[in-house]
C-alpha cells in the first residue's frame, strides 16, 4: 500500500503556486484553463520584436491552421527618370494609412555609378554587405501624405542607360512594402544600331553557288563548241561526185551492139561504207573540274552555316535542368524579365546584413527582394528548389525554404499558388558558404520552363 501511494503521488503533477490562492478566495472568478495550466512568466523575459522581424518558428510543426499573413501598411512608391544630362530620379513615397508609418527606403545604385545629389536626408553607402552601392532614407511618413525624394548619379561609362530600382521596407529592412523601378536614358544616347541583312551578292553561300553555276555553264559551252567543230568534217565527206565534181556512186553505162559505145557490161562499184560518227564525250578534265567546283561550293556553304550557328551560341549561360519551354532571358537588377508563366523582377540582393539569423551549418544568408507577376489566366504554383543562386565558381544553391519562411513571418510562399494576373512581392533567402556573394540568380516557374537569369554582382 505504501508503494502504491508513492507511485500515485509521483504521477500527480505539482500544482502551481497560485492554485491555493485561487481556492482560498471563492468570490473571485476562476481564471480560464489555459491561464491556470501555463505558469506566469516574469516581465523581463518578454522582449518586443521590432517591426517586420519574425520570431523563430517552432521545431515541431503545429497542427493548427495556417498562419495569417500580417497586414501590410498601405505604403507605395513610384519612381520616374529625370530628363537631365546625367542620370537622375524622382521618388514618391505615399502613405495612404490614417496613422504615421516608419519606413526604410532603399535605392540600388548600378555597378560603376556613384550618388552625387541626395535629398530628404538620405545617405549613400558603398557595397558593404550588398552587391552594389545604395542610397537609404529612414522616414516617418505622416498619415495620408506623399514624400518626394530626388537623387542624381554619375556613371563611369557615359551614353548608356541606367536602371535604379527602389523599395520601401519596414524599419528592419527585410519585408518590402512596395518596389518600383525606372531606367534613365540620356538625350545624347545614340540609338542602338539596327542589324540589317547583307545583300545577296555579299553572302558566301550565294557567291559559292553562283561560282559553281558559272563553271558548269562554261564547261557546257566549251563542250558544245568542240562537238560542233568535230561534226563539220564528217558532214562534208558524205555525198556523190558527179559531172560537176560531186561525189557519189557512178551510174552504169548502156550496153550496145558494137561501135565505140559498145564497151561491154560494166558493173557498178559498190559504194564505200560511211564511217560511223562516234559520239564525243566531254573531256575528263572538264568533268573533274565541274565536280570539284560543285563539291567545293557545297562544303563551303555547310562550313559557313555551321560557323554562324556556333557564333550565335552563348557560352556564358549557366546550365539548366529541363529548360524545354521558351528561351532564357538575362537582365540586370530592376529589369522585368518574362518567361513562360511569370514575370520576375529582382530589386535588391544583399548578403550578411545581420537582419536574418545565421544558418545552422555556418552558411551566410543572402536575401533577395523579388517581384513575381503571373502572366497567365490560371493560378501557378512554383517551387523553392527551382530558384537558384549561382556563385562565381559555377556552383549553385537553391532557395533556403526554412529561412525564406522566417523572412516572410512564418508564411510558406511556395505552398500558396500565385493567382492569375496577380503580383506578389516577397523576400527569398539563399544560404551560401564562403566569402563571395552570388553573381547570378536563376528564377523559373516550373521544371520545363527556361526561366530568367539576373546578374546581381
Amino acid at each position: 500500500m505504501l508503494v502504491n501511494c508513492l507511485g500515485v503521488i509521483a504521477a500527480v503533477p505539482a500544482l502551481p503556486p497560485a492554485a491555493p490562492r485561487a481556492t482560498a478566495a471563492p468570490a473571485r472568478p476562476a481564471p480560464p484553463p489555459a491561464a491556470v495550466a501555463a505558469p506566469a512568466r516574469p516581465a523581463a523575459a518578454a522582449t518586443p520584436i521590432p517591426t517586420g522581424v519574425p520570431a523563430v518558428p517552432p521545431a515541431v510543426p503545429t497542427t493548427g491552421p495556417a498562419p495569417v499573413p500580417a497586414s501590410m501598411p498601405p505604403v507605395s512608391v513610384a519612381v520616374g527618370a529625370a530628363g537631365t544630362p546625367t542620370p537622375g530620379y524622382r521618388i514618391e513615397v505615399r502613405n495612404a494609412a490614417t496613422t504615421p508609418v516608419e519606413t526604410l527606403v532603399r535605392q540600388e545604385l548600378p555597378t560603376g555609378s556613384r550618388a552625387t545629389t541626395v535629398t530628404g536626408g538620405g545617405r549613400a553607402t558603398g557595397p558593404v554587405g550588398a552587391t552594389a552601392g545604395e542610397v537609404t532614407w529612414r522616414l516617418r511618413l505622416p498619415a495620408r501624405s506623399t514624400t518626394t525624394l530626388h537623387t542624381a548619379l554619375t556613371v563611369t561609362g557615359p551614353g548608356r542607360s541606367v536602371t535604379a530600382p527602389t523599395c520601401v521596407y519596414g524599419t528592419d529592412g527585410t519585408r518590402p512594402y512596395d518596389c518600383a523601378t525606372a531606367t534613365w536614358v540620356g538625350a545624347a544616347t545614340a540609338p542602338a544600331a539596327q542589324v540589317t541583312a547583307a545583300p545577296a551578292w555579299r553572302r558566301p553561300p550565294v557567291l559559292l553557288a553562283a561560282f559553281a553555276a558559272l563553271l558548269v555553264l562554261t564547261g557546257g559551252l566549251l563542250w558544245w563548241v568542240a562537238a560542233r567543230r568535230r561534226r563539220r568534217p564528217a558532214a562534208t565527206s558524205e555525198g556523190t561526185v558527179g559531172a560537176s565534181g560531186t561525189t557519189g556512186p557512178r551510174p552504169a553505162e548502156p550496153v550496145g551492139a558494137g561501135g565505140p559505145e559498145d564497151r561491154g557490161t560494166v558493173y557498178p562499184r559498190p559504194a564505200l561504207p560511211t564511217p560511223a560518227v562516234r559520239r564525243r564525250r566531254p573531256p575528263v578534265w572538264l568533268v573533274v573540274g565541274v565536280a570539284a567546283a560543285v563539291l567545293a561550293g557545297v562544303v563551303g556553304a555547310a562550313a559557313w552555316t555551321a560557323t554562324q550557328r556556333v557564333a550565335a551560341m552563348d557560352t556564358t549561360k549557366q546550365p539548366t535542368s529541363g529548360a524545354w519551354v521558351g528561351s532564357s532571358v538575362t537582365g540586370a537588377l530592376g529589369v522585368p524579365l518574362r518567361e513562360t508563366a511569370f514575370e520576375f523582377t529582382v530589386y535588391r540582393m544583399s548578403c550578411g546584413t545581420g537582419v536574418l539569423p545565421a544558418a545552422p551549418g555556418g552558411g551566410r544568408p543572402c536575401l533577395a527582394t523579388v517581384g513575381v507577376r503571373n502572366l497567365t489566366s490560371e493560378q501557378q504554383t512554383w517551387h523553392g528548389q527551382l530558384q537558384r543562386a549561382y556563385l562565381p565558381g559555377g556552383n549553385w544553391v537553391a532557395a533556403d525554404e526554412n529561412a525564406t519562411r522566417v523572412a516572410n513571418l512564418g508564411r510558406d510562399v511556395f505552398a500558396q499558388p500565385v493567382a492569375a494576373g496577380r503580383r506578389v512581392l516577397l523576400p527569398l533567402v539563399f544560404t551560401v558558404h564562403g566569402g563571395e556573394p552570388p553573381k547570378q540568380l536563376e528564377l523559373r516557374s516550373g521544371v520545363f520552363s527556361a526561366g530568367v537569369r539576373v546578374d546581381v554582382d
